[in-house]
């Protein structure tokens, strides 16, 4: 039965040295992995993929300082401009309550939500550089849309193409980031796509000051959006298809070739033995029964993880805060040239804040950066809720004192940089790293449409929030960021240092995740992994074309996949957390090894 066939697997694992501990059998041995260090190629291919961060980051950046223009107002929503000039008799906080306006906002975000499963299969099927591609040309179309729009019906349907650009190019750009990386450099080189989307993000901002006293300025800054789109369509032409895809799609012979010029090395072999038996099994599955596993109760801390993570992303409130900043600072009084450039200084915080992850995210590790920011951002958004409730009391007319104004820059600056070095990029970086390839497209995908799903919610809601909540909003976004802390804290594990094909272990040892998934699946996962590593090490040893040992490897992958077919029957259920054991092994991720429990 399905205990006997995992029973053999076990044991064949341990068959070399019976008495040996399963951990030992299945640490990493990063030893064998060469050309890890950086190169000028690998760099270089990383910040031509991640310009995929600039469509997300352009529109982000460009939205709020748009509709902040009276000219845009004008043309397509004329109530807004009215009430913006009615101070008097317009509550400060509800100024911009438009449900159209919102749906400018997020109908991109819908968009990008209904893409993102095709975009999964594209990326599984076609490769990251086809979905790139696709991401690039609706992009193009979208911007060009947006730009010539007469009416509302062209400014939604180039919003909606633009959100299909940024489907597909979510779904994609970190994937193919992770998988192209050394391991010991993957956070840095996967958050250039932060670092882009930042960029984008500043520059949009800096193209709405400039043409802020344009009649028809918006037109550019709207249009603008091709720029970033033509340099994701030159990367999905000119860069090379991941060693990952490639080798799944069947292409062997190239995705070594690709390896070997990515780590400036010739000796690729311990990689491409773990890249090897990661595609085994995901040969034999198809795009739906990718879904249907990933919410077997094997896979369930991926899937929990790619849902939170995204989820908790958009509730710190940092949409709300990039889509409608000049907005709000109209709102606390700011005439419109000063709310534009506040939105610049915060532009470019964002910018710096992200580069101080990227150079220390893989020395100081992702929890460390969520915890943290989780922090800064909690107490950031407590100040903002308390300076504005205090201050508005005393100002009704919602025109408060220049030092007030200049006080919650620098309390939204100290957030947004939070956001930067931690959630921001991390968001996207972790759920891109934490699944085997078979899962990987899918689990993104899922990733991608979560994180889609709040930022439409929180895009066509944050308005009317703010008009009914007040300055109570930001005490919602607050407890949120003190919920999302606390996951990370007891749930999530480092996986700094570690490669994308062999995290799944982590979680198996993880005194928490191995209580839900249950010791036996968990015992399965570091069995496998023992059984694929005794492969490896044999053909490192005696060479690939060795008969014996292609036949070892025969049957360990048959035993293997048993495993792995008849595990996808186990219901989903979260099940009790049991005894969550000390803080000080929450705090340090909860690992434990296998052999500390009884079997």
């Amino acid at each position: 039965g399905n205990f006997q066939v995992q029973s053999q697997v076990f044991l064949l694992a341990m068959a070399p040295v019976a008495a040996a501990p399963i951990a030992s059998l299945c640490s990493s041995n990063l030893a064998g992995y060469s050309g890890q260090k950086l190169n000028a190629y690998v760099v270089s291919v990383a910040l031509l993929a991640a310009s995929g961060g600039l469509l997300f980051g352009y529109d982000l950046g460009v939205t709020g300082g748009v509709e902040s223009m009276e000219s845009f107002q004008k043309q397509f929503f004329p109530g807004v401009y009215e009430a913006e000039q009615d101070v008097s008799t317009t509550s400060p906080y509800c100024t911009y309550d438009s449900a159209a306006l919102q749906f400018f906002t997020s109908v991109l975000f819908l968009a990008g939500l209904i893409s993102s499963p095709f975009a999964s299969w594209t990326t599984t099927k076609g490769g990251r550089l086809v979905s790139m591609g696709i991401a690039a040309g609706s992009f193009l179309v979208g911007a060009g849309l947006n730009a010539g729009a007469q009416n509302l019906a062209m400014l939604y349907v180039g919003r909606i193409m633009l959100g299909i650009g940024v489907g597909f190019a979510n779904s994609s750009v970190p994937v193919y980031l992770s998988e192209s990386a050394p391991f010991a450099f993957r956070g840095a080189l996967n958050q250039l796509f932060q670092l882009m989307t930042t960029i984008g993000i500043l520059v949009a901002q800096l193209v709405n000051y400039g043409v802020r006293d344009w009649d028809q300025g918006w037109r550019l800054s709207l249009g603008l959006a091709a720029v970033p789109a033509l340099i994701l369509l030159l990367g999905a032409i000119i860069l090379p298809e991941s060693p990952n895809s490639l080798w799944e799609r069947g292409r062997e012979e190239r995705a070594e070739e690709v390896l070997k010029r990515l780590r400036n090395s010739q000796d690729v072999r311990a990689e491409i033995d773990d890249i090897r038996e990661a595609t085994r099994m995901a040969k034999s599955v198809t795009t739906w029964e990718s879904w249907r596993i990933l919410g077997t109760r094997r896979y369930l801390p991926q899937l929990v993880v790619s849902v939170m993570v995204p989820l908790f992303q958009q509730f710190t409130g940092i949409n709300a805060i990039m889509f409608y900043v000049p907005i709000l600072f109209r709102s606390l009084g700011s005439g419109a040239e000063s709310a534009l450039l506040n939105t610049v200084i915060i532009g470019a915080v964002n910018v710096a804040a992200t580069l101080v992850a990227i150079f220390s995210v893989d020395r100081l590790g992702r929890r460390f950066w969520f915890i943290e920011g989780g922090i800064q951002m909690g107490i950031s958004m407590i100040v903002t809720a308390v300076v504005l409730a205090v201050e508005f009391s005393k100002y009704p007319s919602g025109v408060l004192p220049t030092s007030t104004a200049i006080g919650v820059l620098v309390v939204i600056c100290v957030f947004v940089a939070a956001f930067a070095w931690s959630w921001g990029p991390l968001g996207w970086l972790v759920p891109s790293e934490i699944h085997p390839i078979h899962t990987r497209a899918a689990g993104m995908s899922l990733c991608v449409s979560v994180n889609f799903l709040f930022s439409f919610v929180i895009g066509q809601t944050f308005v009317s929030m703010l008009c009914a909540m007040e300055w109570g909003v930001f005490i919602f976004f607050a407890a949120f960021v003190v919920t999302a802390t606390l996951f990370v804290i007891l749930l999530l594990p480092e996986t700094k240092g570690v490669p994308v094909e062999k995290v799944a272990v982590l979680f198996a040892r993880h005194r928490l995740w191995r209580k839900m998934m249950s010791p036996r699946i968990a015992d399965d996962i570091i069995a496998e992994w023992c059984a694929g590593q005794q492969a490896a090490q044999g053909r490192a040893l005696e060479g690939n074309e060795d008969p014996e040992l292609k036949k070892d490897d025969d049957q360990i992958e048959r035993r293997t996949s048993s495993v792995w077919q008849t595990t996808y029957a186990e219901p989903n259920p979260f099940g009790p957390l049991g005894t969550m054991g000390s803080l000080e092994t929450a705090l340090s991720g909860g690992l434990v090894f296998p052999d500390q429990h009884d079997k």
